[in-house]
Order: C-alpha cells, then sequence, then structure tokens
C-alpha cells in the first residue's frame, strides 16, 4: 500500500476511512480524483472487496476514464476487471436495458439527443395549434425536464395556472412519441432507474446486494432523481462515498441541487464528514480571492483553503472601455505572455459567462492572426452531417425512432415533402405501428396494405426509401458497426450529396465547407473502427452520451475559449475571466430571484480557482458594440475582493473596491433619490421593433431610476432585457 505514503492526512483519512456513509468535502484543486481512485484501490486490495461488487459513478466519460487507468497504474488491469465505472448516464443505461421486463420500452431503445426532443416538443405544439413564441418548445422542453428530475411523471404534473395545464399536455403526449419510438430522454434514463428501484423491490434488493460499495464524484452536481437512485443502491448497506463541494454547485439549470450535500448529512446522522482544504493546483493570493468571493454566500460549511506553492502574483485587474477594447486587451496580453515564455499558448484560458461574448474574442484573434479553441459551440456531435449519419444508423438498429426518420427520410433529396411525412405519420397511428416500419412495408410496393393510402408519386419515394432500409437491417447483423457505416454512406453516395450543398469557397483553414464535412463523417468513421469487437448499440449509446468536456483536445496547444460554466473540472497557469459587469455575471435573470444570485456567485468562484499562477480580471465601462452601446456597472461581486490582492485600477483611477461599490450602490442611489416620477409607456403584450432584432412582444416594463426597463421577447434572439432610452424601440 504504497500509494498511501503520498497522501496528506485528510486524503489519507478518508482513503481508508471504514464502511458507511461518507461525505467528503473537497475544495478545488484538493486532489479529490485522487482520493476516489485510491479509495477504490483500497479497498479491493486491502479489504478484499472484489471489484465487481464496487460502483464508482461520476459526470463525464472523461472523468470516467481518468479514474480507470489511476486505478489499475494501481492494482494493474487485471484486478479491476468487472468493475462498474461510468458517468450516472451510462451506469443507468446498461443497467435499464437489464430490466425492460418492467419499463414501456424494450432492450433496443435509442437515446434522443437534445435536437431530437426540441424537434419532437416543436411538432406537438404545432399540432396543438398552440402559439409558438408564447409557448417556445425551448422553454416548454425546459419545464418537462425539471419536472423529470424531480422524478415527477406527466400524470402528476402540478397546475398552478393555465401554462401548467399546456404543458402537461404536452408532457403527456411527448412521453406517447418517445416510447412510439422505444426512445429515451436524458432525463428518462435517471428517472426510469430511480423509479424502478423504487417500485421494484427485488430490482432494488438485486442491485444493493451486488453493489456492496457505491462511490460517488461530483455529488454536489446531483439531482433529485440520481440522489434517489443512489440512496436505492446503497440501501443495504448504506456503504455510500460521496466526494464534493457545495460551493462549486453551478448546474442549477440542469436540475443539480446543492441542497443534496444537507439531505446526506440528514438521511445519514451517523455519516463521516471529512474536509480536504489544501489546494494543489493554485497559489495561495488565488485562494484568497476565491475565498473572499465564496464566504460571503450563505448556509455553507466554512473551507480554509491552502497552498503550499507560495503567495503568487497579486490578481490583475482591467477595466476597458468598450468590449472591443475589452477582447483587444486579452489577445495582446495573452500575446505577452506566451513572447515572454511565461506561459505556453496551451496553458491560457479565457473565461465567460455566455456563450455570445465569444464572437468579440473570437474576432480578436483572427485580426491578430493567432490560433485559439473555442469550447462548446458547435460540437462534433452536434454537425449536420455526423447527426445525418448518426440517424442512418440509428434507424437501422431501431426502425421505430421517429425522430432519425423525419431527420433523414429525405436525404438526401428523394422528393418526400412535409405533407408527405404527416400522411405517413398518421397512417402509422392509425394502424398503431411505426412510422419506419411502414416505410420499409411500402418496399413491397401494392401488395403493402399501407399502399393505397398514400397519393401521387410520393409513395414510390418512400418505398425506395423503404427498401434500402431494409436492407440495412438485414445485413446489420452480419456486419461490424464500421461495415454498416461504409454499406449506408455508398449506397446513399453521401460524399457527393455534400458536395453538392456545400459552399466551394474556402474556410480559414485553407479548404472548402465540403471537405470539411466530408472530414467530419471520415472522423465519425475512425471512431466506428475502434468497434469493431462491440456492437451497434454501444456505438450509438457512446455518442448519445458524450459530453462537452469529453470532446476537447488535450494536444491542442492554442488559448481555450469556453464558459464558465464548460470550465469546471478543468485548470490552466492563466486565467482571463471577462465581462465582469452587473447583468452580464451576475447574469441580470439572477437579479430578483436569491438562489439564482448565490449561484452566479459560486460560478464566479468556480472561475477563480481553476487558475493556477495567474489571474486576470477584465470588465468595460461600454457595452453593446460600436454605433449602439450602454454604460454598465462593476459586478458587484469584484466589491468583495480585498484591495491588498489587486493590481490595477479602473479608468477613474479610483481603486476597485471603491469603484464597485460607488457605482454600484452609492451611484445608484443617488439616482434614485434624483429621479423625476415618471410613467412608463410601454405596456405587457404590446408589440413593437427593434432596429436590430425586429418585431417583438412586451412581456413586462417596470420604472427604474430615471429610465423605463423593458422585457420583450423577439422572434429572432427571445427575450432580451432593454432600456427603453437606449433601445430606440418603435410601439407597432
Amino acid at each position: 500500500m504504497d500509494f498511501l505514503d503520498k497522501l496528506n492526512p485528510q486524503q489519507r483519512k478518508a482513503v481508508t476511512a471504514g464502511n458507511g456513509p461518507i461525505l467528503v468535502l473537497a475544495g478545488p484543486g484538493s486532489g479529490k480524483t485522487r482520493v476516489l481512485t485510491q479509495r477504490v484501490a483500497y479497498l479491493i486490495a486491502n479489504e478484499g472487496i472484489r471489484p465487481y461488487r464496487i460502483l464508482a459513478v461520476t459526470f463525464t466519460n472523461k472523468a470516467a476514464r481518468e479514474m480507470q487507468v489511476r486505478v489499475e497504474k494501481l492494482l494493474g488491469a487485471d484486478a479491476t476487471q468487472g468493475m462498474m465505472l461510468g458517468t450516472f448516464h451510462a451506469i443507468c443505461a446498461r443497467l435499464l436495458r437489464r430490466e425492460t421486463d418492467y419499463l414501456p420500452i424494450q432492450p433496443n431503445f435509442v437515446i434522443f439527443d437534445a435536437d431530437d426532443q426540441e424537434r419532437i416538443v416543436k411538432g406537438i405544439i404545432k399540432e396543438f395549434n398552440l402559439n409558438d413564441k408564447m409557448y417556445r418548445a425551448v422553454s416548454v422542453h425546459a419545464s418537462i425536464s425539471n419536472a423529470k428530475n424531480e422524478l415527477i411523471g406527466a400524470d402528476d404534473y402540478p397546475i398552478t395556472n393555465y401554462r401548467d395545464e399546456v404543458v402537461k399536455r404536452v408532457y403527456a403526449e411527448y412521453q406517447k412519441r418517445l416510447i412510439s419510438s422505444n426512445a429515451v430522454d436524458f432525463d428518462d434514463i435517471l428517472m426510469y432507474t430511480a423509479r424502478l428501484l423504487e417500485d421494484q423491490p427485488s430490482v432494488r434488493e438485486k442491485y444493493a446486494r451486488r453493489f456492496e460499495h457505491v462511490l460517488v464524484d461530483e455529488f454536489q452536481d446531483t439531482n433529485l432523481a440520481q440522489y434517489t437512485l443512489l440512496k436505492h443502491l446503497a440501501s443495504a448497506h448504506h456503504n455510500l462515498f460521496v466526494v464534493g463541494d457545495p460551493d462549486q454547485s453551478i448546474y442549477r439549470w440542469r436540475g443539480a441541487d446543492w441542497r443534496n450535500v444537507q439531505r446526506f448529512e440528514q438521511d445519514y446522522p451517523e455519516a463521516q464528514i471529512i474536509l480536504l482544504e489544501q489546494n494543489y493546483r493554485s497559489r495561495q493570493n488565488i485562494l484568497d480571492a476565491a475565498m473572499a468571493v465564496i464566504d460571503h454566500a450563505p448556509h455553507r460549511r466554512k473551507k480554509n483553503l491552502f497552498s503550499e506553492r507560495g503567495a503568487g502574483e497579486k490578481i490583475y485587474f482591467y477595466e476597458a472601455p468598450d468590449d472591443y477594447a475589452e477582447a483587444s486587451f486579452v489577445v495582446d496580453s495573452i500575446a505577452q505572455l506566451v513572447a515572454s515564455r511565461d506561459f505556453e499558448p496551451g496553458d491560457c484560458a479565457v473565461m465567460y459567462r455566455t456563450n455570445a461574448q465569444s464572437r468579440l474574442l473570437e474576432e480578436a484573434f483572427l485580426q491578430a492572426r493567432l490560433p485559439y479553441r473555442l469550447v462548446g459551440a458547435q460540437r462534433f456531435y452536434g454537425r449536420r452531417e455526423v447527426k445525418d449519419i448518426i440517424a442512418f444508423l440509428r434507424l437501422v438498429h431501431n426502425p421505430a425512432d421517429e425522430a432519425s426518420l423525419d431527420r433523414i427520410v429525405n436525404v438526401p433529396p428523394r422528393g418526400i415533402g412535409e405533407k408527405t411525412l404527416l400522411t405517413l405519420h398518421s397512417v402509422a397511428r392509425q394502424n398503431t405501428t411505426s412510422a419506419g416500419l411502414v416505410t420499409m412495408d411500402l418496399a413491397h410496393g401494392s401488395d403493402s396494405p399501407y399502399w393505397s393510402q398514400f397519393k401521387g408519386r410520393s409513395v414510390i419515394a418512400l418505398a425506395d426509401f423503404g427498401a434500402a432500409l431494409a436492407n440495412w437491417k438485414a445485413a446489420a447483423p452480419a456486419l461490424t458497426v464500421s461495415e454498416l457505416f461504409d454499406r449506408i454512406v455508398n449506397d446513399l453516395n453521401y460524399k457527393a450529396y455534400i458536395d453538392d450543398e456545400s459552399d466551394t469557397s474556402k474556410t480559414r483553414a485553407g479548404t472548402n465547407e465540403g471537405e470539411e464535412r466530408w472530414e467530419n463523417v471520415q472522423e465519425l468513421r475512425r471512431l466506428a473502427v475502434e468497434y469493431s469487437t462491440r456492437t451497434l448499440e454501444e456505438f450509438l449509446e457512446n455518442v448519445a452520451l458524450v459530453a462537452d468536456q469529453d470532446t476537447i483536445k488535450d494536444d491542442v496547444n492554442a488559448p481555450t475559449l469556453l464558459t464558465l460554466h464548460a470550465a469546471k473540472g478543468l485548470e490552466f497557469g492563466a486565467v482571463f475571466i471577462v465581462g465582469l459587469d452587473d447583468g452580464i455575471l451576475p447574469h441580470s435573470r439572477s437579479f430578483d430571484e436569491p438562489e439564482e444570485m448565490e449561484e452566479e456567485r459560486r460560478l464566479f468562484y468556480v472561475g477563480i480557482t481553476r487558475a493556477k499562477d495567474r489571474l486576470t480580471l477584465v470588465r468595460s465601462v461600454q457595452r453593446g458594440g460600436r454605433g449602439y452601446a450602454e454604460e454598465t456597472y462593476p459586478s458587484r461581486f469584484l466589491s468583495d475582493l480585498p484591495e491588498d490582492l489587486i493590481i490595477g485600477k479602473s479608468r477613474t483611477g479610483r481603486g476597485l473596491k471603491a469603484r464597485a461599490s460607488e457605482s454600484l450602490w452609492a451611484a445608484s442611489s443617488r439616482k434614485s433619490q434624483a429621479a423625476p416620477v415618471m410613467e412608463g409607456k410601454f405596456r405587457a403584450g404590446m408589440r413593437v421593433k427593434h432596429p436590430t432584432w425586429g418585431d417583438g412582444i412586451v412581456l413586462d416594463s417596470k420604472v427604474q431610476d430615471d429610465d423605463e426597463i423593458v422585457d420583450v421577447i423577439f422572434e429572432s434572439v427571445g427575450i432580451k432585457r432593454l432600456s427603453a432610452s437606449l433601445a430606440n424601440l418603435k410601439i407597432l
């Protein structure tokens, strides 16, 4: 057990803790992955626990692979055979495929991605003749997702207003569509598993007895469904070892609930609680700044983060005149750091609150002719040609997959329009079958019982597609994933289709769009080759459950541009956090919601603690672009930073803390006192027009200080909060 000698006292205490519930509160950079993996190794090597009796759960495939590699390095590959280690979704999907006798789906179910889910909801909204401006598919699906995270089914969806009634109807139909497609969404994977363990005592007992030890990473990011299923899995022994940090809980929008840490302490009063406070990543000045921010958060167990890496440089602060200058400053600073050889390009990261903030940064990098990598924009698996090929493979695997059929039934174009597609779905529902099976049956021509229900030449196109699908499905059992991939791509003449519909002008990489899209197809094929000894089902599950962080390439030596949410779990030598203005960070949506405001604080804390050696904080006095800009206020979180940790002053010459507190509170207060009484001219329901975003509908309006603040939903960009004095809104 030599590896125990390299642990600090608190890490060692956690790794060697006995049985029962254990809560490890791990500060950022405190070696929690080391603790988890060495806990697994300790259980196997010292406690004699068989690997197949251990369940270890994390949130990304990348983290799961890292844990697997580390355990194998400690004990050898053979010592871990049979251990179940993976993400919540991957493990639950595996379990569900074994237990479909209790579920409304078959073992070959497919997993619908976010685009599939939104497309189905959008179709239901249209069929129900609902106003798609008032009931946006993204918003309605978010309500359904939140309900599933709370283990609330469609029948039990609570109704407090008319919108809830609409959501309940859409939710019920959405679930019917999923089941008829033999499909699940990401939330179903968790909800089905939690309910299965809740409702089937024999199944619960089977898995609770099998897994003698359950270990969980990033516990603060679990939602109620995940917490419930963990409790069931540990019900036979209570050997539940969870590692997390409520101060880093930043995914409330997807159901994560930091209060699960409190629930754990309440449900397991006998639990051991171990703090990991020594930080191996950051300099002490960075940690002191982080603690100064997070210590203002209520209802938390304080940690005293410390580092043996020394104090390091103070935190740099820069206040740019506008957002263009903000982006230029960041790029120039990175260029100087690289030129001085203090950092490699890949050591640098630029973090921001929203994806939209990346545009000016990208332009600044391009103007400087410096490479960069962008995280979380258009993911590889979100590209059209990649989604097309995956949809063909999914449909071969499961012809009932309605979302995949709708996506590629006319790819390449074969004369199948929306009207034909509606008829196809109508015929399928009337005959209680799936559209995919109807399509394959039409390949029999006039002998098909469905043939006469279609008019015109469209039935011939459907029959041709059905014949191709039937041939692929018949051939699939004898082919590897890559062989089936090649068969489909060649039969479709897909390369010619890409070339025909792509822009032929050169891209920044010196290739045309068609060449880039074909390279994406080939990249997907390279992944398929890796599944030569595995099934199509495994391949499809892997690509469905891949996360943004799983696609970050570690071998690219260029600065990284990413949101603060995407930065979780990463670290960089030099970090720039931009857009530190009130309304951006914290986001304006959090102003009236204390819970959301505290999550914004935690988000800033996470960003600060990604930095190892150098941290730069940046804001701009005006924001909005050239020709249309509005004055901003510094982020209220900046005033929490001790002045003695900061280098740099505002453009007014005052210190950072004075600037933040003065601008936000004193100046605002003076402004309010001097403001004349005024009445707003905008009312909810008014139609308005913006010079850039076009037509919109006023949702709300209120007089604030000496201005009118208007919330408008635009068809082009969604909801925007605007200053009436600056926005140039025209009432229609």
